[in-house]
């Protein structure tokens, strides 16, 4: 099978939401990037129409169409009832005219198709063959038969779809033509590989190739009595159209998967009896497809649309042969392993799921429990880091055991300046007892609030600010920063009292060495001071002696 859904990797952000909200979990998830498991799929688009990031695409056939648009064959749309619903205002005959404008050679109404198929219904219910009949419109459900519930295929109505039987009418009438459907919904472009319809497109593709070719269709209404079969895209549309003589039978709708779910198993477990059941993977049927769904969400007034425009009774068509639009719908094997306990219970394990009380099966993860999980990551389909409270459990030992065991003290506070965390350093630096004795409390009812509030106010980031706590006769480095993306505060205290005091002894002591050294140096200069003054008296003696000496010897000579 192609691929008809795809993920733009770069968008897919871990949210889950696909997975939670996709009825048949065909959602693996490999390195926190979301993969459809095409052989589980059911194409119902539920993923499409959720996913906040826009990250998954309907594969686009636009370009298949536009190169058959440009070969000769003759190119036939088989258009969708729900497209009053889609292109407000605008009636067939205008519709047809803007794809005439595109290249089509002519279009017609899938309604057609859809009378052949509800006059088929009426003859198996006429048949009394069946103790159940599930209608086989919709290409979901019948993918969710065929892969999920095989033993209720004897029930799924052995008939074309409304597309697959106005192809083949299409195809009967003109051999040569070329079908392409338009409507909302994203199944019928994997429905089209196993009948004749040659190409898929949504509405919104038909309109984006409107827009490429600046075709604007009119905004002209038209009627005819002989529509009725456009009721087919409103819930229970199916049964407003057919003709019902059999009592024996009860008649109602089911619409959006997880209601076909708990249908298909209250048939599967043998609760039903005698009923013709129609059933749409759509919230209120094909006007509540993924493409109405995701870009023109308005159920009510698309409902008022389609059955104002419907008309009052059926196409006039020729009988059909027997059997010419039956088909057999077929068992999807899609090889899925079957885990032991052993390995279900060792994944739980790891998953911290130890006893049954850990098993909080809280669906955030996707799947609606943690066994239902554990498969999946069997499976290959699911990571064990998936599950929110085992990792926010993972998260809290993590951030505890740092928090018990650093030598600093931590305080977390809100951007309200509340206490939420404090760590037993912390505690211990400033004579805390107990957490709860200051959990939630203002910040000032135990440390100065300045700097925190300067780092949530003034953006500044607070690095090794020492100072002196007199109120707990200590010396504390405290750095402190904000992140305001997370509304915390995150102030580190480091207890630096004692390599304080040891400097301040030091320097202490280093004041008094200097004195003595001062001292000592002012008695070396003093006897120095003596010495010099006494060597000063001596000197002057000797000379005058000297003098005196030589004046002797002087006169001596003469």
């Amino acid at each position: 099978m192609r691929e008809y859904l795809t993920f733009k990797k770069s968008n897919c952000k871990n949210c889950y939401k696909c997975i939670r909200h996709c009825p048949v979990k065909a959602i693996r998830f490999s390195a926190g990037q979301a993969h459809i498991i095409n052989d589980e799929c059911i194409l119902c688009g539920h993923c499409v129409v959720v996913c906040p990031q826009d990250a998954k695409q309907i594969a686009d056939e636009t370009e298949i169409v536009q190169v058959m648009l440009n070969d000769d064959a003759p190119v036939i749309a088989s258009i969708a009832p729900s497209f009053a619903a889609y292109f407000e205002g605008v009636g067939f005959e205008a519709f047809a005219r803007a794809l005439k404008k595109l290249g089509f050679s002519s279009a017609e109404e899938t309604a057609i198709g859809a009378t052949f198929v509800k006059r088929e219904y009426e003859k198996q219910l006429k048949s009394h063959k069946y103790d159940v009949l599930i209608t086989s419109c919709c290409p979901s459900v019948n993918l969710l038969i065929r892969k999920y519930y095989p033993k209720l295929l004897p029930y799924l109505s052995p008939v074309l779809s409304p597309m697959a039987a106005h192809s083949k009418d299409i195809k009967m009438r003109n051999p040569e033509a070329k079908t392409v459907f338009i409507g909302p919904c994203l199944s019928k472009k994997a429905e089209a590989e196993e009948c004749s319809v040659d190409a898929v497109l949504t509405f919104e593709e038909i309109s984006q190739m409107f827009e490429r070719a600046g075709v604007v269709p009119e905004q002209i209404m038209d009627s005819r009595k002989d529509s009725k079969a456009r009721l087919f895209p409103t819930e229970g549309g199916i049964l407003k159209t057919m003709d019902i003589t059999e009592n024996d039978y009860t008649y109602f709708s089911v619409s959006g998967t997880d209601n076909c779910m708990s249908a298909l198993r209250d048939i599967e477990n043998g609760n039903v009896h005698k009923c013709f059941i129609e059933m749409s993977s759509c919230a209120g049927s094909c006007i509540g497809g993924p493409v109405m769904e995701k870009y023109k969400n308005a159920p009510v007034m698309h409902y008022q649309s389609v059955i104002n425009y419907a008309g009052k009774s059926d196409f006039e068509l020729a009988q059909a042969k027997d059997n010419e639009f039956e088909h057999a719908y077929t068992y999807i094997d899609m090889n899925t392993y079957t885990p032991s306990e052993a390995e279900i219970t060792d994944t739980l394990q790891k998953m911290g799921k130890t006893k049954p009380e850990d098993e909080l099966n809280c669906g955030t993860c996707g799947y609606n429990s943690c066994r239902e999980k554990a498969i999946a990551v069997i499976r290959g389909k699911a990571d064990i880091s998936m599950c929110l409270p085992f990792m926010m459990e993972k998260n809290e030992r993590f951030s505890n055991t740092i928090l018990n065991n650093s030598p600093n003290g931590i305080i977390v506070t809100n951007d309200d300046f509340e206490i939420q965390q404090i760590n037993s350093s912390a505690m211990k630096m400033l004579n805390i007892k107990n957490e709860s004795d200051v959990q939630g409390e203002q910040i000032v009812r135990i440390i100065d609030p300045t700097l925190f509030m300067d780092a949530l106010y003034n953006g500044k980031i607070v690095k090794d600010k020492l100072d002196f706590y007199p109120e707990y006769n200590k010396y504390l480095e405290v750095s402190i920063v904000c992140d305001k993306k997370s509304h915390i505060i995150i102030a580190l205290l480091r207890d630096v009292t004692e390599a304080q005091q040891t400097k301040l002894k030091k320097e202490e002591l280093g004041k008094k060495t200097i004195e003595v050294a001062d001292q000592v140096v002012d008695r070396q200069m003093r006897i120095v001071q003596e010495i010099a003054s006494l060597l000063g008296e001596t000197a002057a003696d000797t000379k005058i002696a000297l003098t005196k000496l030589k004046e002797t010897i002087n006169d001596e000579g003469k």
